[in-house]
């Protein structure tokens, strides 16, 4: 397949789409907590809310069980419950959507030879990227139905991570179809790209440890945390390393410190792009890295000085979304492409 697909490539950038959005419901959907509000997983017979009062009477029931009931929201009616059972609900409606568009093109494009082997690799994978992001998000919700109304940080972090691994694997074939020009790229450039991507993500994963930990709830005071550059408490655990996994202070601590790696790689990276050749394309990369980084550690100050409100916090998320996205165009950009 020597020219581009439309069709295929319309159905990839949708998919791309639909992943954003679902990444906004989700961090909404946490933010309001209502994350535990479903507490069964049908695919089938979940699609249909409940429909009259004695359903959802039965349903607040189901949800009574629950420790998130017992110990917090002993005190919520109805109406309030049903408020976040419609975030959840939402949520995996929006989950089952962006399955059924993978898949029913996937299999139309498939029957009618629209795909090289290549592609069949790419989108299978794809495909299995999407299962595996529902299956880890039901193993989420399971983590915060057992002994506490809290879900895993680390079963948070890999939901969120993978819904950007797959927005980035998409975005990645997106531009590989779009972009047919051949040019020279630049090995040393490209392989700075890819460690910057991964930094990027480490930071998203730590982003998504402070969320569960509610780690933004402490020290909201920037650049010092209260009246020191390093807490007491960032490294009080013992053994140390786990001060930066499950330590709420050294957690909100890593988070804190990556932006500066993140803005001494693209930095780095633009003084070694400045005494080369370079395209139009690559420098619009470049500012486009230090408007998004800038952007994103406004607001994350904010967020963090605030105490995490919702705006901020979803606007943070979907900057972190942004981020991702535009550290793939980057590295695509630095790409030797024939």
């Amino acid at each position: 397949m020597n020219k581009p697909n439309i069709s295929i490539i319309i159905w990839l950038i949708s998919g791309c789409f639909l992943i954003f959005i679902m990444v906004i419901i989700g961090g909404l959907t946490r933010l309001t907590g209502s994350g535990l509000s479903m507490v069964d997983w049908n695919l089938f017979m979940g699609v249909i809310p409940p429909l009259n009062e004695i359903e959802w009477i039965k349903t607040f029931d189901d949800y009574k069980k629950y420790p998130e009931y017992q110990l917090v929201n002993y005190n919520i009616t109805l109406s309030e419950f049903k408020n976040i059972f419609y975030w959840e609900y939402i949520h995996r409606i929006l989950g089952r959507l962006i399955g059924l568009v993978f898949i029913i093109p996937y299999i139309y494009f498939l029957l009618k030879r629209k795909f090289n082997t290549k592609l069949i690799i790419q989108t299978t994978i794809l495909l299995i990227m999407g299962s595996m992001q529902g299956f880890f998000g039901w193993w989420m919700v399971k983590s915060g139905l057992v002994d506490r109304p809290d879900v895993s940080h680390y079963r948070l972090a890999v939901h969120l991570i993978t819904a950007f691994l797959t927005f980035s694997y998409t975005l990645w074939i997106v531009l590989n179809l779009t972009y047919n020009e051949k040019k020279e790229g630049n090995y040393m450039l490209y392989q700075l790209a890819k460690i910057l991507f991964v930094v990027i993500l480490i930071q998203i994963i730590y982003g998504a440890f402070v969320a569960g930990l509610n780690a933004s709830k402490i020290y909201n005071t920037w650049p010092k945390m209260n009246d020191k550059w390093i807490a007491e408490s960032v490294y009080a655990i013992s053994p140390l390393w786990k001060n930066f996994t499950e330590g709420i202070a050294g957690v909100q601590f890593v988070h804190r410190i990556l932006p500066v790696f993140i803005i001494a790689i693209v930095s780095y990276m633009y003084y070694k792009w400045k005494r080369i050749k370079n395209y139009k394309e690559e420098e619009i990369s470049f500012i486009m890295l230090f408007a998004i980084i800038c952007i994103q550690i406004i607001i994350g100050i904010f967020t963090l000085i605030y105490a995490a409100p919702i705006t901020l916090a979803i606007t943070h998320q979907i900057c972190a979304f942004l981020m991702l996205g535009v550290s793939v165009f980057t590295m695509f950009t630095f790409k030797k492409t024939s």
